[in-house]
């Protein structure tokens, strides 16, 4: 029995081990973040509303370098140098809207986290929904299709099991 169980322990300080590796991995990956570059580059405006604009226009443009962060928590070149333009164009007087249909002219509507819904972007909208929907169709197909549990027993079977359920009497030779 103990040549059983002294593998078992071993096993589960390897897996102990290797949890507390990727735990302090996963730390240090954390700790080597930059910090946002909002914080890194303050801007002074002229009213609280302008202020309120420029963050909602920064978190809704996204780093094209960085692709899962907005311009507003990336430090590449490229969000900076957004972040100025979107800051210039409100200095102008430019709408929302004005900005953010420079944006897309400039880029196209990936730079926007939430495109608009249209042809061009349906995929993307109703994709998620469409692949759902479709694992859910296979799933429940599957499981009509399946086999039933268990098949039913013929006559002979039955005898068989009878004969060998006899108190006294088990499986032998002859069985």
């Amino acid at each position: 029995m103990e040549d059983v169980i002294a593998p078992m322990g071993t096993t589960r300080r390897r897996w102990r081990i290797a949890g507390a590796g990727l735990l302090a991995a996963g730390w240090m990956a954390a700790a080597a973040l930059p910090p946002p570059a909002a914080a890194a580059e303050p801007r002074s405006f002229p009213s609280p509303e302008l202020a309120d604009r420029y963050r909602g226009l920064v978190e809704e443009i996204r780093c094209l370098v960085c692709q899962n962060q907005s311009i507003a928590d990336s430090n590449a070149d490229l969000a900076r140098d957004l972040r100025s333009k979107v800051d210039g164009m409100l200095r102008e007087g430019r709408s929302d809207e004005e900005i953010l249909a420079y944006m897309v002219a400039r880029y196209g509507n990936f730079v926007r986290y939430r495109p608009p819904f249209d042809a061009a972007t349906v995929l993307l909208w109703c994709g998620p929904f469409a692949l759902a929907l479709a694992a859910l169709a296979g799933l429940l197909v599957r499981v009509r299709r399946r086999a039933p549990a268990g098949e039913r027993l013929t006559e002979e079977d039955r005898r068989r099991l009878a004969r060998l359920l006899e108190p006294g009497r088990g499986p032998g030779p002859a069985d």
